[in-house]
This record gives C-alpha cells, sequence and structure tokens, in this order.
C-alpha cells in the first residue's frame, strides 16, 4: 500500500493520469453529444481505430502532422456519416450497426496497413509525425504543478478546452437546445418543426469528429506509430465515463479523469506490490462499475418517465 502512495505523491503520475485522460475524454464529449440527440454512438472505439490509423499514414505520406490530424478527424467524422445512415436511413439496429462498424476497423485497419507499407500489425515503416508538446519549457518553473500541467501534447489542451465548449455549445447556443430537444422528446421537437433525423445526423458527426481526435491523439501524441488494436477498449471506457458523468461536460471531465486514474495507475504495475494481471484488471473493473451505474440510471429514468406517464393518464380520466 505504501508504495501506491508513494506513486500518487508524484507530479509524474498526475501527469500520466492527465496523458491517458486525454483520448478517453475526446471519446466520452462525442458520446455525450450523440446520447443528448437521443442516438448513443457504440462505434466510438471503431472510429478512434480509424482515425489512429489514418493520422499516421497520411502524416507519413504528406510529411506534416497536421495533415494527418486533418485525415483522422475527416474519418472520425464519415464513420459517425456511416452510423447515421446506416441507423436513421436504412433503418438498421443502431448497437449492431456500431458493433459490426467496431469489428471492420478492428480487422480493416490491419488490413490496408499491409496494403500500404507491408507491415503486419505496427506501423514500423511508415515515417509518420507527431503532434508539437506546449509550454515544456515552463515545466520547472512551477513545483509539482508545474510538471503536471505544462508540456503535454497539444491535443491534450483541445480535450480540456472542448469540455467547455461543449458546454456553452449544449446550454447556451440554438443548436444546443434543438439538440437536447431531440433526445428529450422527439415527438415534442418535430411538433415544433425540428428536423430530428438532421439533428442526429449531426451529433453523430459531431461524435465522429471527437472519437477521431481521440484517435489522432493515440497515433500521434501518445505514441508515434499505429499498431492493431491500439484503442484497447477506450471506446467502451469512454461510453462508461460519459454515463457516470451524466448530461454535463463537466461531469463527463470528471468521470473520464476517474478512468484515467484507474489507467494511469496499471502503467505502474511493475512498482505496485500487488499481482500484475490485478492490475492490468484495474480500468476494466472501474468501466463494469460505470456500465452498472449506466444501467441502473436508465432503469430509474424508464421507471420514472413510466410513473408521469400513468399520472398524467389519471389526471386526464379525473378530469372527464
Amino acid at each position: 500500500m505504501s508504495s501506491i502512495i508513494d506513486i500518487i505523491g508524484t507530479s509524474e503520475f498526475w501527469y500520466s493520469v492527465i496523458r491517458v485522460t486525454t483520448p478517453i475524454l475526446f471519446a466520452a464529449l462525442g458520446a455525450l453529444i450523440s446520447d443528448s440527440a437521443g442516438v448513443i454512438n457504440i462505434a466510438l472505439e471503431g472510429s478512434m481505430l480509424w482515425s489512429a490509423f489514418a493520422g499516421v499514414v497520411f502524416s507519413a505520406w504528406f510529411d506534416s502532422a497536421w495533415i494527418g490530424l486533418l485525415a483522422a478527424i475527416i474519418i472520425g467524422a464519415l464513420v459517425g456519416l456511416m452510423l447515421a445512415y446506416f441507423a436513421l436511413n436504412l433503418k438498421t439496429d443502431i448497437i449492431l450497426s456500431a458493433i459490426a462498424l467496431n469489428l471492420m476497423a478492428a480487422g480493416g485497419t490491419v488490413f490496408l496497413l499491409f496494403v500500404v507499407s507491408n507491415d503486419r500489425g505496427i506501423s514500423s515503416s511508415l515515417d509518420s509525425r507527431v503532434l508539437p508538446k506546449l509550454f515544456t519549457g515552463l515545466a520547472d518553473k512551477v513545483p509539482f504543478i508545474g510538471p503536471v500541467i505544462f508540456g503535454h501534447n497539444v491535443l491534450t489542451y483541445v480535450a480540456f478546452i472542448l469540455v467547455f465548449a461543449t458546454w456553452f455549445f449544449m446550454f447556451k447556443t440554438p443548436m444546443g437546445l434543438r439538440l437536447r430537444a431531440v433526445g428529450e422528446n422527439f415527438h415534442a421537437a418535430e411538433s415544433v418543426g425540428i428536423s430530428v433525423k438532421k439533428i442526429q445526423y449531426q451529433a453523430l458527426v459531431l461524435s465522429g469528429i471527437m472519437a477521431g481526435l481521440g484517435g489522432a491523439f493515440m497515433s500521434m501524441g501518445y505514441v508515434s506509430w499505429f499498431s492493431q488494436n491500439m484503442t484497447a477498449g477506450r471506446g467502451f471506457i469512454a461510453l462508461a465515463a460519459k454515463a457516470m458523468g451524466g448530461v454535463s461536460p463537466i461531469g463527463t471531465m470528471i468521470a473520464s479523469l476517474f478512468f484515467g486514474f484507474a489507467s494511469a495507475l496499471a502503467n505502474y504495475e511493475a512498482e505496485i506490490s500487488v499481482p500484475a494481471e490485478f492490475v492490468k484488471m484495474i480500468p476494466y473493473i472501474f468501466t463494469i462499475v460505470g456500465l452498472v451505474v449506466y444501467a441502473s440510471k436508465k432503469q430509474s429514468d424508464v421507471k420514472r418517465a413510466r410513473q408521469k406517464q400513468a399520472e398524467a393518464a389519471t389526471a386526464s380520466k379525473g378530469g372527464k
């Protein structure tokens, strides 16, 4: 136990927490946007994987990390668009469609990596680029706090700025109001002239862009290459983080940091005097707990909604 306390007391550990939180936070914000519009995006994992692959390939081809980032964002948006087309136009089950996209990403990225580079499983022959780190000169200026908050990849700062941008978008703009209206009661939204399909399309594309940023961070910030299934379930962890965070971007950020803490602790397995297998399980145990909380909350919401409908029906009969 003392070794865990020693690790938590270091600035390196908290730097690691923020670093590993970044891709989870991007995807969790994407889940928040789509869920607020009443369409859950289970394909976050696949979007991140495709975007991580695109970032590496395009940054290597064009010798530019920024073009790689742009490609990752576009690919993320396209995956969101595909899910929207399948679910909203073709009326397929959105969960099954998303699972299919995730499976396609797991195999498709490995296949395309072999096609473009002859590499098997990891992009060792591609000379890809990495996005820059910011404020590296300030890390030593402030004791303890400086090494924690300075010197991160540029996308880490973007992720935390997007928390407040998402809050402003959802609660202070007409578009955000329409999005939440569709998610809360799409019949009522339709009755006042809001195009439900258009809003849900936009929500899934925005969600894909967020996941794309998370994927770009994985291959052009967290590491400098692409490898098979490198997202390692972070898209699903993000869904749990969103579930625990509720409808608030701030709550989603706090929940993402919670999962980041668990993941960072797992990275220190060699220094913790508990079995390594147990330490590796920690992030996924937290994910299961998060999903249980989400399921319980959903059931409570359904029960509350049914109770309100029953009360409304009783009141209506009494009035007659």
